[in-house]
């Protein structure tokens, strides 16, 4: 993994870790449900977050081997990138 994409998206999921802490006190406590929704919603966006330096560190790596090795690396490599994103229709 490059280096700072390892140290963002470790960061990344230490935030994510008291997000969620945070989210099982609000509902322990029964808080007002729009505040829940809304932290709730908060940890949505840092899990994409979170996904999207993932994603980077493996266009920026493994995919940029695979579409250089070309045939079925390639191909192996499309297939990767459309169930990331949920478009291979399974």
């Amino acid at each position: 993994m490059i280096d700072d994409i390892h140290k963002r998206a470790l960061h990344r999921t230490r935030i994510l870790e008291g997000q969620l802490r945070g989210l099982g006190r609000m509902i322990e406590d029964e808080d007002y449900c729009m505040d829940i929704i809304t932290q709730s919603r908060a940890i949505q966006r840092s899990l994409e977050s979170l996904n999207r330096l993932i994603l980077e560190n493996h266009l920026r790596t493994h995919v940029t081997d695979m579409f250089e090795n070309g045939g079925d690396e390639r191909e192996k490599a499309v297939g990767e990138l459309l169930r990331a994103f949920d478009f291979d229709g399974k």
